[in-house]
């Protein structure tokens, strides 16, 4: 079996509670489901747990399973391996304002910054004094050692069931031990929180096996069964753990308190000098018993697990799944060609955030972990790293027809968001139809095979006619083509480019008008359009004779000579302007956006201008992890992504920088320096945070957005599809063919 990438964090790595406590790990299931916590076994968010389960992949996502706390027993000897923080006594706090948020922050010995909330001093448990390491390889192994005993304890998850497998591995070098399992149950939406006015089950002991059901009152529908391999079933001394307090939410201005249900223990006795073996199922059924045999089938078309849930629960059972996510991961490996371990890290972080879509019946990208589903727009940028680089053509099919099914011919766009329980696609955007084309273009370029091209003449083609036309003649959203061909779009409140806060009706970052990356992918969509009708034996003028349009009236009006980069949109409307302008047309801020009108396969500029955008990016916003998304020297910039949500959205977009924009950036590095050894050297040099950045949040992923400040602290969701698709594909593409 190929060996994998491993990160590995040792008991003195792990020593401080406080500071690992954000220090994250995540699995999935590859159906919306999810797993996870942080590397010293506490839950450090509300979307945190061994079994998030998702009813209506992938959708209806709800916690039912929120980890398991072990204690050894030894003569008189309690070791208890808990991780935990609960929250105690309300804090004084010292109150500051807005402004002073920023240096507070940075601050160690600052506590809180108030506003009105107060939050309850943390409480830790010492568990993780006899946490020996902590291994990540896409599953999560804990090791502990406590006096003569070792523990290893694996979490994984079953690919496309709401299935979790906790795995136990004991070595007993002393006296005859008492092992405990305490599992914390719950049930709740992933976003919410539980209380025990909340957690009602009506709950039923296993007669056959070890374990219990759990059914919860007002949703009996649904099944949430426990077995464990052996073992004796105690009633616990105290049927709820109440008071679980969770960092990054305080941190966020809100309590982040949590209850869980724990009504047993699990007794299993380890005979002195003894090696066993333990497997701890949980399993959850709605009614419908979700397994999807396709999660796998591109990289493992043969691999038909059966496991069997009922009373076959046997000491290697969880073991079974550990071995099989191994053996996948392995496989998927080798299906993508990987060279070395960053290669792997980020091909296993873009599997993280594939997932079946049960409406469609077809593979989709989960925007981002713990909380975003699959988006449009999203989807499209994290396309190629995520399963173009990765060599998963029959996956990025499946996406792309899912897409494709939505564009109804008159409104000619793709769905920004999908259709759940009977409600209409969101078409809120601007942007990520142009996306499609680019997504097509690069899948025609990895798989440029006469069936790749007979499937997007026969499938995607017809939709992508339709949205140009649409585009054209004018759609929803104000978005329609001005005489000059340029693309206009947005109006009002909407938000319909990437940038889309709003909060009421303040409306964050507006960018009406003509944005200028908007333009860029409408110029590399008459391209692609150009090229497939001549392949597909149509007439190509009008795609031609379009983009020759759009080229001119692009370098005429979106050069901005004072800055020696392009405008960030013109033609805008809400007065965000450049004041040293005489007309109130040209937004002169500096954002990354423009970043596309160098980086996409068919872009305008000449070599001079290109370069100085580069140029001025690179000064301006390149942060290693990302770009920033205003530049620092503007009145808006807010650098510091923490606190209540309003001060977090007025951050977003206003200086935060983002993870995804790296791989645009690196691109657009390659073009304008030339593709060479030394330029590879140089953007592997840049992109060092990153690979630091890997083991510091969620670790073997990248978050959404970090601080614009240093010391870039990542926030947002922990692990961000494009974020990851991005840096993958700019890797691949522009640094490692380099390196050799």
């Amino acid at each position: 079996m190929r060996c994998i990438m491993n990160f590995h964090f040792t008991n003195e790595q792990l020593s401080n509670f406080k500071a690992n406590a954000k220090r994250e790990w995540a699995l999935t299931n590859g159906i919306g489901g999810y797993a996870g916590g942080s590397v010293l076994g506490s839950l450090g968010r509300t979307h945190q747990g061994y079994l998030i389960a998702s009813f209506h992949p992938p959708v209806e996502r709800f916690l039912v399973f929120s980890k398991t706390n072990e204690s050894f027993t030894c003569k008189d000897t309690v070791y208890n391996l808990e991780a935990a923080q609960h929250a105690g006594e309300e804090m004084k706090v010292t109150v500051v304002s807005s402004d002073e948020v920023p240096d507070v922050y940075k601050d160690p010995s600052t506590v809180f910054v108030a506003s009105d909330f107060v939050p309850r001093k943390p409480i830790y448990t010492e568990g993780n004094q006899y946490l020996a390491s902590f291994d990540y390889d896409g599953t999560v192994c804990f090791t502990y050692q406590a006096g003569n005993l070792t523990l290893k304890k694996y979490v994984s998850l079953v690919q496309g069931e709401n299935t979790v497998a906790v795995a136990y591995d004991i070595t007993n070098n002393g006296d005859e031990a008492d092992f405990y399992i305490t599992p914390l149950m719950n049930y709740r939406e992933h976003n919410e929180s539980s209380t025990k006015d909340t957690l009602l089950f009506n709950n039923f002991k296993l007669t056959d096996t070890t374990g219990f059901m759990l059914i919860p009152q007002n949703n009996p529908s649904v099944e949430i069964v426990l077995h464990v391999s052996e073992g004796e079933l105690v009633e616990s001394d105290k049927l709820f753990d109440e008071d679980l307090q969770f960092a990054t939410e305080v941190e966020n201005e809100v309590p982040g308190l949590d209850t869980c249900y724990t009504p047993y223990k699990i007794k299993i006795t380890v005979p002195a000098n003894s090696e066993k073996k333990v497997s701890l199922i949980c399993h959850v059924e709605n009614g419908e018993n979700i397994h999807c045999d396709n999660v796998v089938a591109d990289v493992l078309p043969e691999h038909t697990p059966a496991y069997k849930w009922g009373m076959d629960i046997t000491a290697n059972s969880a073991f079974d799944v550990l071995a099989d996510n191994k053996k996948f991961f392995a496989a998927l490996l080798e299906n993508a060609g990987c060279k070395d371990e960053l290669s792997e890290i980020l091909t296993i972080a873009t599997n993280e955030v594939l997932s079946y879509r049960e409406s469609t019946g077809l593979t989709t990208v989960l925007a981002g972990l713990p909380w975003f589903t699959d988006w449009g727009r999203d989807t499209m940028i994290a396309f190629t790293g995520s399963v173009l680089s990765t060599g998963r053509f029959k996956k990025a099919e499946e996406i792309l027809l899912t897409f494709a099914q939505y564009v109804e011919p008159e409104m000619g766009m793709v769905p920004n968001m999908f259709p759940d329980n009977g409600q209409d696609p969101l078409y809120n955007t601007v942007d990520g139809s142009l996306w499609y084309f680019y997504a097509v273009h690069k899948y025609l370029e990895y798989n440029n095979t006469p069936e790749a091209h007979t499937f997007i003449q026969k499938n995607i083609y017809p939709a992508l006619k339709n949205i140009c036309a649409a585009y054209q003649r004018g759609t929803d959203f104000s978005i329609y083509m001005e005489e000059d061909g340029l693309i206009h779009a947005g109006s009002g409140t909407d938000q319909v480019t990437w940038m889309d806060v709003r909060v009421g009706d303040w409306v964050v970052t507006p960018r009406h008008g003509k944005p200028v990356e908007i333009s860029a992918l409408w110029y590399n969509a008459l391209r692609v359009m150009e090229n497939l009708a001549e392949k597909f034996g149509e007439d190509a003028s009008s795609y031609k004779e379009l983009a020759e349009k759009v080229k001119a009236s692009f370098c005429e009006k979106f050069w901005n000579e004072k800055d020696g980069c392009l405008y960030d949109v013109i033609d805008d409307d809400c007065g965000h302007v450049n004041p040293n302008h005489t007309e109130d047309v040209f937004d002169a801020s500096i954002r990354p956006n423009q970043i596309y009108a160098v980086a996409l396969p068919y872009t305008m500029l000449d070599d001079e201008k290109a370069k100085a955008v580069v140029d001025v990016v690179k000064e301006k916003l390149f942060v290693g992890v990302g770009l920033r998304s205003l530049d620092p020297a503007h009145e808006d910039y807010h650098p510091i992504y923490v606190g209540s949500l309003p001060k977090r959205d007025a951050a977003y977009h206003q200086g935060t920088a983002w993870g995804f924009i790296l791989g645009g950036f690196i691109t657009a590095y390659t073009k304008v320096y030339g593709p060479s050894k030394e330029t590879a050297e140089k953007c592997l040099e840049m992109i060092a945070p990153v690979k630091e950045h890997l083991r510091n949040n969620c670790v073997g992923s990248i978050c959404e957005i970090f601080d614009g400040d240093a010391p870039h602290n990542g926030r947002g969701c922990y692990a961000q599809a494009w974020s990851v698709g991005e840096t993958l594909r700019c890797y691949a593409e522009d640094i490692l063919p380099y390196l050799k």
